[in-house]
């Protein structure tokens, strides 16, 4: 059990919550000890009886079937890839932005009458991861066939038809627009610039306190015209302040007073 609790440890923290809870609801829904209907989304019953404990424990049932696997191999590769590259030490992070991107899923799915989210974030999650691979990265469908990454999302949905039915493909293409607006709204398309969400991605300090992150101080907008500014802020946002040597010798011919010099020979 020790051995099995410091694997756990491993994990990183919102990967490991959310990969935890999924597995813990939807196995207890399997054996019959949880009651489906007491934690999916009815509308009615959330905001008119303020059931609101069905909000977040609808986004952790999946599949009650051998597709319980292929989910939480996909929901933890997506999420750890996320959480340890882009957000690595930025969880915090990471946590507040999936806040706001469960509040929209929950709303872009409202169409398709949908109770379960499981499935629309795993969608979200996985445009976003695909976002942020390499440039040329590929992936391997069960094995069998090799694609480029950035297609992947949209294999997904085509899978979900064939395999489940339009309903199913439809929550997909819910999370693809919800992943689509997080991609562009925090990273403007690229991961060398910053999208105009970016200053509201970065979580509250009281977040942090709780992620054990301390104080970060948040990086300036990229400035207007200028080509490199985009890559600039997002090398600070990751943690890394540009310096231009010029700017560098600068500051360090002002942190020393040199006096007003002698003439040879006087």
């Amino acid at each position: 059990m020790e051995q099995i609790i410091a694997e756990l440890k491993k994990i990183p923290p919102i990967t490991r919550f959310v990969c935890v809870s999924t597995a813990g609801t939807t196995i207890s829904v399997m054996m019959q000890l949880l009651d489906p209907k007491l934690i999916v989304y009815f509308h009615p019953w959330v905001w008119g009886k303020f059931q609101l404990w069905r909000v977040p424990s609808s986004f952790f049932l999946a599949s009650t079937n051998i597709n319980f696997v292929f989910e939480m191999a996909m929901l933890y590769r997506n999420l750890n890839q996320i959480e340890t590259g882009y957000f690595l030490n930025k969880s915090a992070d990471l946590a507040w932005q999936m806040l706001f991107i469960a509040g929209s899923i929950i709303v872009a799915t409202r169409p398709v009458g949908s109770v379960i989210f499981l499935h629309p974030l795993l969608a979200s999650l996985t445009y976003v991861s695909s976002a942020l691979a390499p440039p040329g990265a590929q992936t391997s469908l069960m094995g069998l066939v090799t694609l480029p990454v950035a297609y992947f999302p949209y294999v997904m949905v085509v899978l979900d038809f064939l395999m489940v039915g339009p309903g199913r493909a439809a929550e997909a293409v819910a999370g693809l627009v919800v992943g689509h607006m997080w991609w562009w709204g925090v990273w403007g398309g690229s991961l060398g610039s910053q999208g105009v969400l970016a200053q509201y991605g970065q979580a509250p300090q009281w977040l942090r306190n709780l992620f054990g992150e301390g104080r970060r101080p948040r990086p300036p907008a990229a400035p207007r015209g200028n080509a490199t500014g985009g890559a600039a802020a997002g090398l600070r946002a990751a943690g890394i302040e540009v310096v231009p040597p010029r700017r560098a010798a600068n500051a360090e011919a002002e942190g020393h007073q040199w006096g007003v010099g002698n003439r040879l020979g006087s």
